[in-house]
């Protein structure tokens, strides 16, 4: 996913599915989180982001942390 506003980019290939987690500039300046699914089903591909702006970004943060506690202790 080459885009010039992206600051950072990963890729994340699992299965028939990729992930790709980028933070992004908008043209006013400020910063936020991509996450697009990139899903494959063997004959169309499947497209779904997510964009998180500002405060809520450490708030998701928290919340996934908090998930993946949940997942570790269960």
């Amino acid at each position: 996913m080459a885009e010039t506003n992206a600051l950072f980019s990963t890729k994340v290939k699992v299965g028939r599915n990729t992930y790709y987690v980028d933070v992004k500039e908008a043209k006013n300046g400020n910063k936020y989180l991509s996450i697009t699914e990139n899903q494959y089903d063997g004959e169309t591909n499947k497209k779904t982001t997510i964009r998180v702006f500002g405060e809520a970004i450490g708030q998701l943060s928290q919340a996934i942390s908090d998930a993946l506690i949940s997942i570790v202790e269960s």
